[in-house]
């Protein structure tokens, strides 16, 4: 068009040009016909020119395509809506050593689409020996195959190849050798060192020794899988050997793997060396990347001979208390005695130093209207219980935050509070679980003890020279201690006993506590009614589950797993039932040679090794389904009795 444009401009110039001379007017006219002339042609030329050259380039372009495709290292299949191959290149012939796989399903290709919810996106699947990678287009209709298994056995190689740390401590070494000679000592010190280096040899792990009880393991990450998958078979292997010499030695260990670096995995080894004996030793907690696991914890935590450490936080205890503005104590939901107890005893010593203290207190339940009508009895202790919005009010970054009887945040009554202050103490007797307030000043925690409130008991004599306890505060630790003894049947130490008689002494009244401890006529009608429901499931484990819609406390169920385990050959009990809330409660109880605190775990709750519990959403018939299912996996993977 633009040469058009100026073949009339040309025109219009030779008019103009005749206008003033005739004669050069016809010569230019004459001239742009030329030029008008020699443009067509020359165009039409261009465009024979470029077609040819079109032609032949199309051809090249198609044949080298078809060349390309044939010839390409990875493979394209496209597909139909009903995900069958409609069309592939030859590399896919290839990989599954066929002429042709037009037709096929793709979930006949690669099996693995069978399992995959969703196959939109990037998916590995083997096929043989190899590994490949495929990467969906839903909206062409398009996959394509990549052959990633030599970047996959680097990956896998990388991963085994990671460093692992590890930590493992003799338990209590020095309490449990204590009445034995020195001859008597390296004996059994030797017996265990050798169990341990024939164990590391046998894995190919590097062990060095720190302490007399504590030793480094250093290892990849592809062995400790094989030491998960044999579940630290050291644990027994140590507990068994002890156990023929009559002396109760055990193993904690703490593993680490998949840390950003060295110096946060050797941290990440000894929390888990932490929360391994903090659940009571004679297990191993293992944290890779996010995940933490459990192993062992067959057996109760030692009772720690010792009151050095009782000693020392108690100490410690009553420096804080006279530095602090204020102190706040909470227990944790749905308190118990053990919980109240615990927080009359941290209360009086808070009192012996002339501070304000306060308990945490909204609602009670109906195991705890008979220990609160007999403290109501006292106006001085009456008035200290406040609810946990008036807490909120009184905090200040100078008061003190007492947690007693759970170390989990989201546990406690009001978690705002532990928000308030960084001046935090927990004080517990619960195996450590996953979740801890980790920020706190001071953590006291004993699986050994029996209860909080022997905990708090042993603290009062040595926080202060002279401590008097009235005839309420002394009723209410020792209600807490027998409470979770089951009347000094269960987890009962020397310990126990030593704290009872203290709080004897200050006129602790056990008649009061049994008349507490009573049940009404209706409520043992409907324990014995859970009971009626009872199944009794490999041999020693009974399992009652009360019919959906019927509504019963926690504290019925838990008492219906009690009278279960009072039964002739009966090892452990589960009561599952609905709660007035809608929940579904589960009550675990054991004499010890099940682990009920792994089950509950396992379902969402936590406790101890003979006393657990947990709370879930649905039906008690699912509840009831997944407890058989965990029961199963724990008997086929390490059994589950001791």
């Amino acid at each position: 068009m633009h040469q058009v444009a100026a073949l009339a401009v040309l025109a219009l110039l030779s008019a103009l040009l005749a206008w003033f001379h005739w004669a050069a007017g016809l010569a230019g006219l004459i001239l742009t016909i030329g030029v008008a002339v020699y443009s067509y042609f020359a165009e039409r030329a261009f465009r024979k020119d470029l077609k040819t050259y079109l032609g032949t380039l199309s051809y090249r372009v198609k044949k080298g395509g078809n060349d390309v495709i044939s010839e390409l290292p990875f493979g394209i299949i496209l597909y139909n809506e009903d995900r069958t191959v409609e069309w592939h290149n030859p590399y896919i012939a290839k990989i599954f050593e066929r002429d042709n796989a037009i037709g096929m399903p793709l979930t006949e290709l690669f099996p693995t689409l069978q399992h995959a919810k969703d196959r939109d996106g990037i998916i590995e699947a083997a096929v043989g020996s190899q590994m490949y990678q495929l990467i969906f287009r839903p909206k062409e209709k398009i996959l394509y195959v990549k052959n990633i298994t030599e970047l996959w056995q680097l990956s896998r190689k990388y991963e085994d190849e990671k460093l692992s740390l590890g930590v493992v401590m003799i338990d209590n070494l020095e309490e449990v050798t204590q009445g034995l000679d020195d001859h008597q000592r390296s004996s059994l010190l030797a017996k265990v060192t050798t169990e341990i280096t024939e164990w590391a040899q046998q894995y190919k792990i590097y062990l060095k020794r720190l302490t007399s009880d504590r030793f480094l393991l250093v290892t990849d990450h592809k062995t400790l899988r094989q030491l998960e998958h044999s579940r630290f078979v050291i644990l027994d292997e140590v507990r068994e050997m002890a156990g023929e010499q009559k002396i109760p030695v055990t193993l904690s260990i703490g593993f680490a793997a998949g840390a950003e670096g060295i110096m946060e995995l050797g941290q990440w080894a000894h929390t888990s060396l932490d929360i391994a004996l903090g659940r009571g030793g004679d297990q191993a907690a293992v944290k890779v990347a996010g995940r933490q696991s459990f192993y062992g914890g067959k057996s109760n935590a030692v009772e720690k001979r010792t009151r050095v450490r009782a000693r020392v936080v108690a100490h410690a205890l009553r420096d804080l208390m006279k530095e602090s503005h204020n102190i706040i104590i909470m227990g944790h939901k749905l308190p118990d005695m053990d919980s109240i107890g615990a927080a009359i005893g941290v209360l009086k010593a808070a009192q012996l130093f002339g501070k304000e203290a306060y308990i945490v207190l909204e609602g009670i339940n109906p195991s705890m209207e008979k220990l609160m009508e007999l403290l109501r009895e006292e106006e001085k202790l009456s008035k200290r219980f406040i609810s946990p919005e008036q807490a909120l009010t009184l905090m200040t970054p100078q008061s003190l935050a007492v947690v007693v009887d759970t170390h989990k945040a989201s546990l406690v009554k009001e978690p705002k509070l532990l928000t308030a202050t960084d001046r935090i103490v927990v004080i517990d007797h619960h195996r450590r679980g996953e979740e801890f307030i980790n920020h706190a000043i001071l953590v006291y925690m004993e699986p050994y003890a029996s209860s909080a409130c022997e905990l708090v008991t042993e603290l009062l004599q040595y926080i202060h020279d002279r401590v008097g306890l009235d005839i309420r505060e002394a009723t209410a630790l020792l209600a807490g201690i027998t409470v979770d003894t089951k009347s000094f049947s269960m987890r009962t130490g020397a310990r126990t006993f030593e704290a009872a008689s203290f709080l004897r002494r200050n006129g602790a009244d056990p008649m009061v506590i049994q008349r507490m401890l009573q049940e009404d006529l209706e409520g043992y009608v409907s324990k014995a009614e859970i009971i009626k429901h009872a199944e009794v499931v490999y041999d020693h484990i009974a399992i009652a589950v009360v019919e959906q819609g019927v509504r019963n406390s926690q504290l019925l169920i838990a008492k219906s797993a009690d009278t279960l385990l009072n039964m002739t050959d009966i090892l452990a009990s589960f009561v599952i039932g609905e709660r007035p809330d809608g929940l579904i409660g589960i009550s675990a109880r054991s004499l010890g040679g099940i682990n009920v605190q792994v089950v509950m775990e396992r379902m969402g709750g936590g406790g101890h090794l003979t006393n657990a519990a947990a709370q879930m959403e649905g039906t008690v018939g699912e509840a009831a389904a997944k407890l058989k299912q965990v029961l199963h996996q724990i008997q086929s993977e390490e059994g589950l009795f001791e």
